[in-house]
């Protein structure tokens, strides 16, 4: 089944903010046959987002951030999760404007929010970030760094960005993705990715 098995009774806008939230009455068709009985559900409209690991070949590591995000931080609940920090590691990340392409969005975040200029760039994946309640598409790469400049604390003061940028050895975040520390869903498959090809894009991007 694909789009033209859904009909759309209503879709109206709830709320307005730095997101949005749309309301839709619909219908679509059943694996049994017919169709479902109307239902209601909300949408969380936040835009797409482009995102991207950051690695050195030549020092092998891998560029980190960690910044708060009050999302973590409205979840805790020490039946499911035992750590309250709301700061998490992460890799670069923003959302596409208009007239932008993931790419170019990837490029300047790692600017922005790391201080490193991408070199090379290769596409990991394109995944809904939680499709049960938001529209969001993320676009994730993996790009070529110089490792050597990083450190210090970045981000735009104006947007309230407070991130901590730092380099891991290849092998250290491997141990850290075996002992849960990595703890979003971008982090997890860009890591876990990377895993795979991580002897392959070393050899590309070293010779």
């Amino acid at each position: 089944m694909d789009a033209k098995d859904v009909e759309v009774i209503t879709k109206k806008k709830c709320f307005q903010g730095y997101f949005s939230i749309d309301e839709y009455i619909l219908k679509h068709r059943s694996f049994k046959g017919g169709w479902i009985r109307e239902v209601n559900r909300e949408v969380l409209e936040r835009g797409h987002a482009a995102a991207c690991l950051l690695y050195d070949p030549y020092h092998d590591q891998l560029v980190f951030l960690e910044q708060f995000r009050q999302g973590a931080f409205a979840a805790f609940d020490s039946r499911w999760y035992d750590k309250d920090s709301p700061w998490l590691i992460e890799v670069v990340a923003g959302i596409i404007e208009d007239g932008e392409l993931p790419y170019e969005v990837a490029r300047r975040e790692s600017i922005e929010e790391s201080g490193c200029e991408i070199q090379d760039i290769e596409l990991i994946q394109k995944y809904f970030t939680s499709p049960g309640c938001s529209s969001e598409i993320a676009i994730l790469y993996c790009g070529k760094v110089d490792a050597s400049v990083v450190g210090g604390v970045h981000g735009l003061a104006d947007e309230g960005e407070d991130i901590r940028v730092f380099r891991l050895d290849v092998n250290e975040a491997f141990q850290m993705l075996d002992d849960g520390k990595f703890i979003n869903s971008t982090i997890l498959i860009a890591m876990l990715w990377f895993r795979h090809h991580h002897c392959r894009l070393r050899k590309k991007w070293t010779m």
